[in-house]
């Protein structure tokens, strides 16, 4: 979910993976994205074999014959090769088909190296919380973990932005997103998109982030390799709702500085003791719970829908992230802007959904309707 900055828009035509299927009698192709190979199954007919071993000597009967094998050999289709797994996952079911290599044996771009250096940077900084803690400082840093975390991300950034649950005011729209973007998290273009792609192609070749390519992988790691963001997705091109309007825009032209903004005006108000907690642990906080429906939401918990992806509902997450844990729910039902979807799952972003729109401020809410539900029930 989370994404740092945006990734190049150079665009990229995706091959899917390898499928065989017969056409015709005698002929398979192999489907490989754009490359079909026909491959006919000759027969060797051997009833001209006799008459050279009458008319010709020993050596030019083998040579025939072996000319005949070869010819057999190469209709033959070779193997498709099998990726290797890296294993499963500690505690789940999940197997990790492929490990992509982000550290070590390729090229780091320049944005690569930016978005570990931000990501690093703010780790150091909240490594100095022991030495500055105050009781203000702690209260700052837990107030700007629920506008950010919950009015930025789950609300604005999730809920409203990337699947449209309901609508808001422009005013407030445009004012919740603004949360989204201190959480260090990205502008709304980028993120949005990424978050479309996750949802578009869950747990396969091209998700951004799935744990089929390790847990770390989509816990984290995906942040720092944009080339690769870029030949699985190419550029965000699925965000024309959010082009269109000047003020995202204007997040996406000016997203750093917004953030380097809030931490002056934190200095401003409490020294360091705001700026490491404020700044530091805040963010921390929150790009780790975010992080965590991305990969522990796809690892550990159960399905209670039949979605056809690794998606789980993970109550402690859900705690923290207030309410994005009912991930399962709402892979089952992505326009909801509701996911706790029981009465005992506790969904804080939809609590405070349902009190907008109490006020008339949030309308247009979509929720699944009980034909939907049934349509995806597991025992379906």
């Amino acid at each position: 979910m989370a994404y740092i900055t945006t990734p190049p828009t150079k665009p990229f035509v995706f091959s899917p993976l390898c499928q065989s299927k017969k056409v015709q009698n005698n002929v398979l192709v192999l489907n490989s994205g754009h490359t079909y190979l026909k491959l006919k199954q000759k027969r060797i007919h051997t009833s001209f074999v006799s008459y050279y071993v009458e008319k010709a000597n020993r050596r030019k009967l083998l040579a025939i014959v072996n000319a005949a094998s070869v010819e057999a050999t190469e209709a033959e289709p070779e193997p498709i090769p099998e990726v290797k797994s890296g294993g499963r996952i500690l505690l789940s079911d999940v197997v990790v088909k492929k490990k992509r290599r982000v550290y070590f044996g390729r090229k780091w771009t320049t944005l690569d190296i930016c978005t570990a250096t931000i990501v690093l940077a703010i780790h150091l900084l909240s490594v100095f919380a022991p030495f500055y803690f105050t009781w203000s400082a702690f209260w700052v840093a837990f107030g700007l973990y629920v506008v950010t975390g919950l009015l930025g991300i789950t609300l604005s950034y999730h809920r409203n932005l990337s699947h449209r649950s309901f609508k808001l005011p422009k005013w407030l729209e445009y004012m919740c997103a603004y949360c989204g973007v201190q959480a260090l998290q990205g502008d709304p273009i980028s993120w949005v998109s990424t978050h479309r792609y996750h949802h578009q192609f869950c747990d396969s070749e091209r998700d951004p982030h799935s744990p089929i390519e390790g847990f770390w992988f989509s816990h984290m790691s995906w942040l720092f390799d944009s080339n690769g963001f870029s030949e699985r997705c190419g550029g965000p091109s699925n965000v024309g709702d959010l082009e269109k309007q000047p003020f995202y825009k204007f997040l996406e032209n000016t997203y750093i500085l917004h953030p380097i903004a809030l931490g002056m005006l934190l200095y401003a108000l409490g020294g360091v003791p705001f700026l490491v907690w404020g700044m530091g642990v805040r963010i921390v906080w929150v790009f780790h719970i975010t992080w965590l429906v991305n990969s522990a939401c796809h690892v550990w918990g159960n399905q209670a829908w039949n979605t056809g992806d690794l998606s789980r509902n993970n109550w402690w997450v859900a705690l923290l992230a207030f309410g994005e844990g009912w991930h399962n729910n709402h892979h089952a039902f992505e326009f909801s802007a509701r996911h706790g979807l029981e009465w005992w799952q506790l969904d804080m972003t939809w609590y405070v959904v349902r009190f907008l729109q109490a006020n008339g401020l949030a309308t247009d809410v979509k929720l699944p309707t009980q034909v939907q539900k049934q349509r995806m029930s597991i025992s379906n």
